[in-house]
């Protein structure tokens, strides 16, 4: 019976092939097979795109194996626990024949990353192991040139507000809105109503070519779009 392959859950970052670790790199250029998540069956997978110059360099990169299992961008909790079991099932067939499997994921893997409801399915089972990646946010404040936050400073970070608005906007000193495009009029309205100093800043494509920093709220709003609300009071 052939021993079972490893699993490497890899963050590739927010987009800028150069930001890749030398881990994820060393890793992506051995590994015998490749899973490139993206969000339907006619787009490009963003990840791939990130790791491909890295994958070209491979003297057996026509031998790789690339999988594309596409997780749709819904909120069916009982569909998306469908569409996860299986594509942990088709991982497992590979790890089953003994192959290493490297699963990439845009940013870093442990935060609103789909590779950590495969890996909770997985654990246990087989060897895994996580490759940090940078995450969008800390890419935008690096892009501004600017401190994400600074000594005692509360750092809130949501994919998208809801009811507890409020007690965000009161309590925490820099909130990033890591999914912008969910953003509402209605909800930019209320941030921007609130009393508190601030400093509002959008930036679209962080880290690819056609990066762009907006002062305020993106109206554009694609999606690999982060707002950061920095409070200022000083």
């Amino acid at each position: 019976m052939a021993e079972k392959g490893k699993l490497y859950g890899i963050g590739v970052g927010p987009g800028d092939t150069e930001l890749l670790t030398l881990k994820a790199a060393r890793i992506l250029k051995t590994v015998p097979v490749v899973f490139t998540p993206k969000s339907a069956k006619e787009k490009e997978s963003i990840a791939l795109s990130i790791v491909r110059p890295i994958l070209e360099e491979r003297q057996d990169y026509k031998r790789l194996m690339l999988v594309t299992p596409i997780f749709p961008m819904i909120e069916d909790k009982e569909e998306l626990e469908k569409i996860w079991t299986s594509a942990s099932e088709m991982i497992a067939q590979y790890l089953d024949s003994g192959r290493d499997v490297a699963f990439i994921t845009l940013g870093d893997p442990s935060v609103f990353s789909t590779y950590s409801y495969l890996q909770k399915k997985l654990k246990g089972n087989y060897e895994i192991e996580t490759v940090p990646g940078i995450t969008s946010f800390t890419a935008c404040a690096a892009a501004r040139n600017e401190a994400l936050v600074e000594q005692n400073d509360i750092l809130t970070v949501v994919p998208k507000i809801d009811d507890r608005v409020e007690q965000i906007l009161e309590y925490s000193d820099s909130i990033v809105l890591m999914k912008a495009s969910r953003n509402t009029a209605q909800l930019e309205q209320v941030i921007e109503q609130k009393e508190r100093p601030k400093d509002i800043y959008s930036v679209q494509n962080c880290t690819r070519e056609n990066e762009k920093i907006i002062e305020g709220f993106s109206n554009e709003k694609p999606y690999l779009t982060t707002t950061i609300i920095k409070f200022k009071d000083d």
